[in-house]
């Protein structure tokens, strides 16, 4: 069926189609105009008993009567011939058209010269306006203006490529076969450049616009449309194209209303022209290419499209540069009047080392005249050397600061000041700080570091550096420790004024009797320690008597007072490998002999005195505690705790800790719990008790069926040391399986030192599972009114009322008070050091739930535990066996076993 346009649908298979030319009124040729830009070859022959061909062109090359004419092709008809059926044949690339028209010569024509007018004005304009723009932004070193330039160019190929002669570039035609890809490439960076010069031109203004990621969609889609352009064919890159393209559109109109709205700077409403010229223009391309609606597209030419948009962002860029150049101005008037008001002195120097400029700080700092002009010498304002550091400053590339000192006969006399300097440009740009004071106080803190501030003596770290450096010199010496007696009345009674003034007293006092080149400490309120060095022991022990008599003969007078101090001095012979922490023990130990009354109160210790063995042994137990492994020998055993109300039904118990010494024997864990807790190693022991027994519990738990509760002590060290608590919580964790049979211990005094601290403990447990106990109630400073804030779950009652409550009606009456109390509480009590049947069955009568003591059973071994039926089962005296049985006649009702099971601690 005829028609006058047909669409081949980006298809680039060869199209047929015929020509129905008729006859045309007028003389000479008849041009036959077929303009699509998209065509690449064209061959045309007259139809009739033979096919005569008329012509044929592919761009490059025309034959007979075909020519290349603008963005088509135009075939010459002889009028005489006409009418005539002209068939052809073509290859089309893109979204073509097929159409066709009949024009004179002299219309031909004219149209060639206005196309050829329109091709050189938009490649002249905008190719001098690119080189324009690329030169200024090599000489500013602007980025965003290169990226202008090159966007330029992309403007020029696509309005080339929509006049239809990018073909060729600047007279050189291009080969067929790269047409279709660098037409591609143009529209791929075309869309690059669109975008990346919208985001470097409103960087500034884009933060403070929302679905930034859209923007970020956008620029991704430039990378896969760059893809596209190498990797698709020319009919399969055209719809990716119109995609990307179309939303890359609305984003950009979305992101181009928001900046009107809230930047409305004269740059935002000319880019906003230039892009709204654009964006119509592509869209109209788009719609008809897509959809054949050529309704928008001859609104703007491309020769009107490409120049005015070009125009309006170069004034768009040329508005930046103006802002940008305004805010540099800004910039430095601030910069300037920053520099006029920092308190910091700022100058510059030239190369002979003379000041050029400076900062009115710098002036005011140093006196320096406001006319100098380089006629000031560096070497006129500080200390003879300070040119030279200057010079080590600048030779080192970190910016690291100096110290120098003012000249004498200056404004900088005896001032420091701080430097940092750097080389620019042929001076020196520095910074100069006064920090006479703050060095001073740096010198003040470097001294307090190692000595007493009120009297001037080294503190415990400087005397324990001059040990150690004593420690690596061959030679004897010796370590004296003095201990003030019944220095803390004295400040009870006169106050810490006269307390301190008497310290100062006694400080000068040492200083004069032992020399200013004896290393002197003060480690304590009423302590100081002296080394003497190169000093055999018997020495050493002639000069401490002397010292004591100085001490104790003459009085201080403060005042009006004078005050009688006496002092006990401990002195210790050390060795060349001797540890300062060990010395410091030896020492105080013989002190603290001392104080109990040795000889003329000194005691001395020379080496191979029993002291250095215990404390030797001491030391090697902390040693063991504080590497990863534990004492070889601990061990746990596991006393029974036995239900008054269902002797013979549980068997709860207590674990206690033991050591296994090396000859065989077993002994209690006192000197190890002693040592721990002066070294602070008590926590490696809980946490070895707590792990152990969990892991226990863990493997035996199919076998303490009859087990409610197994009791654990926490020493008060552990239960303050926080990362002790992560870790026992963790352990916790690890075995949720078991912790409810946990019933930790603490004491008394430790759970009423922190209240607070104690009561989140305590909840901590409870929500892991566990229970809490109040070990030896009543052995301390009890404090009722706080007892009722501890939710712990059961009360021990201290042995030592417990044990001799039979012969003493007052521990009775105390014993009855706190089951009293526990049981109003809502806990359970627990009667400790239970020996005998009557004290047995005097805390049945008073209600205690649990008793616990050698009565029962003294403590056992782990496998015993496991191969017992109840607590009842280790009892060997048998009045004591016939009365617990009694006891479970009456109890033995099965709501009592309920209960027990449920309520039990």
């Amino acid at each position: 069926m005829p028609t006058a346009r047909f669409s081949t649908h980006l298809a680039e298979t060869p199209f047929w189609f015929m020509l129905t030319v008729p006859a045309l009124a007028g003389e000479g040729a008849t041009f036959i105009d077929l303009p699509s830009r998209h065509a690449q070859t064209l061959s045309c022959w007259r139809t009739g008993p033979v096919l005569t061909l008329l012509g044929a062109s592919d761009r490059h090359r025309t034959s007979g009567e075909m020519r290349v004419n603008n963005a088509g092709f135009a075939l010459r008809l002889d009028e005489h011939a006409l009418p005539a059926q002209i068939l052809c044949r073509g290859t089309f690339s893109g979204p073509a058209y097929i159409t066709a028209s009949a024009s004179s010569r002299d219309k031909l024509e004219v149209s060639a010269l206005d196309f050829q007018q329109s091709v050189a004005l938009i490649t002249g304009g905008l190719l001098t306006l690119a080189i324009f723009v690329f030169v200024t932004a090599i000489i500013n070193r602007e980025w965003t203006y290169v990226i202008f330039a090159a966007w330029l160019v992309g403007n020029l190929r696509l309005s080339a490529n929509a006049m239809g002669f990018d073909t060729e570039w600047m007279g050189w035609v291009i080969p067929p076969d790269h047409i279709a890809l660098l037409r591609q490439f143009t529209f791929a960076a075309y869309y690059v450049l669109t975008t990346t010069l919208f985001v470097e031109l409103f960087r500034r203004e884009l933060k403070e616009i929302g679905l930034r990621w859209s923007l970020h969609a956008v620029r991704y889609g430039g990378c896969l449309l760059m893809a596209a352009a190498f990797t698709l064919s020319y009919a399969h890159f055209i719809p990716v194209l119109w995609a990307c393209a179309s939303f890359c559109i609305l984003v950009l109109t979305y992101f181009l209303v928001q900046l009107v709205i809230k930047a409305r700077s004269r740059t935002v409403l000319w880019y906003v022209a230039s892009m709204a010229i654009v964006l119509f223009a592509t869209l109209s391309q788009v719609l008809a290419a897509a959809f054949g609606v050529k309704a928008l597209a001859g609104a703007l030419s491309p020769v009107v499209t490409a120049l005015s948009s070009s125009m309006l962002c170069a004034f768009a860029i040329a508005e930046r540069m103006r802002e940008e150049r305004e805010r540099r101005r800004q910039m430095q008037i601030e910069l300037r009047n920053t520099y006029d008001v920092t308190p910091i002195g700022l100058f510059t120097l030239n190369g002979e080392i003379s000041f050029v400029r400076a900062n009115p700080a710098l002036h005011s700092m140093l006196g320096l005249p406001h006319q100098h002009h380089g006629t000031h010498r560096w070497a006129d304002y500080f200390a003879s050397g300070a040119e030279r550091a200057l010079c080590e400053l600048l030779e080192r590339d970190d910016s690291a600061s100096i110290e120098i000192e003012g000249t004498a006969g200056t404004k900088t006399d005896a001032r420091r000041y701080s430097l940092r300097a750097i080389r620019a440009n042929g001076f020196i740009e520095g910074s100069l700080e006064d920090v006479t004071d703050r060095s001073k106080a740096v010198e003040r803190l470097h001294f307090l570091a190692e000595h007493d501030p009120l009297t001037g003596l080294l503190n415990r770290r400087g005397i324990e550096h001059a040990i150690g450096r004593q420690s690596g010199e061959s030679g004897p010496w010796a370590l004296a420790y003095l201990d003030l007696d019944r220095f803390k009345l004295l400040n009870d009674l006169f106050g810490h004024g006269t307390g301190d003034e008497i310290l100062r007293h006694v400080a000068t006092r040492l200083v004069e009797r032992l020399g200013s080149g004896v290393p002197i400490g003060r480690i304590g309120g009423d302590e100081f320690v002296f080394m003497l060095a190169n000093t055999a022991i018997d020495d050493a022990i002639a000069c401490c008597r002397e010292l004591v008599l100085a001490l104790n003969s003459a009085p201080f007078h403060v005042d009006t007072r004078a005050f009688q101090v006496r002092g006990s001095i401990g002195v210790v012979e050390c060795s060349q490998s001797e540890r300062v922490l060990d010395a410091l023990a030896y020492a105080d130990r013989a002190c603290r002999a001392a104080k109990r009354g040795g000889n003329a109160r000194l005691v001395a210790l020379r080496k191979g005195a029993p002291a250095f063995e215990e404390r030797a042994a001491e030391i090697s137990l902390i040693e063991a505690l504080g590497q990863s492994r534990l004492p070889e020998g601990l061990f746990l055993v596991m006393q029974p705790i036995m239900s008054m109300r269902a002797p013979a039904e549980t068997l709860d118990f207590e674990v206690l800790l033991r050591l296994r010494m090396s000859d065989g024997s077993v002994t209690t864990a006192a000197k190890l719990i002693a040592a721990a807790e002066d070294s602070g190693t008590i926590v490696a022991i809980d946490r070895w008790v707590l792990s152990t027994t969990l892991a226990w519990l863990s493997e035996n738990r199919a076998s303490l069926s009859t087990t409610c509760f197994v009791c654990v002590n926490l020493s008060g060290g552990s239960l303050n040391d926080e990362h002790f608590l992560d870790e026992l919580f963790a352990l916790f964790s690890r075995h949720e399986d078991v912790v409810h049979y946990l019933c930790i211990e603490i004491t008394e005094s430790v759970a009423l030192h922190d209240l607070e601290h104690t009561e989140r403990f305590i909840a901590r447990v409870h929500n892991m599972g566990a229970k809490i106990a109040i070990d030896d109630f009543g052995a301390g400073q009890t404090s009722l009114r706080y007892l009722k804030t501890l939710s712990a779950d059961a009360l021990k009652i201290d042995g030592e009322f417990v044990r001799t409550m039979c012969n003493h009606p007052a521990d009775i009456a105390i014993v009855e008070a706190i089951i009293t109390l526990a049981r109003n509480l809502g806990m359970r009590s627990i009667a400790e050091w239970v020996e005998d049947l009557e004290t047995l069955r005097a805390l049945n009568e008073l209600g205690v739930d649990y008793v616990q003591g050698f009565a029962i059973a003294k403590p056992q071994e782990a496998r015993d535990i496991l191969a017992a039926s109840s607590a009842a089962s280790f009892v060997t005296n048998a009045e004591l066996t016939r009365y617990l049985k009694a006891q479970q006649t009456r109890y033995s009702g099965a709501d009592d076993q309920r209960m027990e099971r449920e309520s039990a601690v």
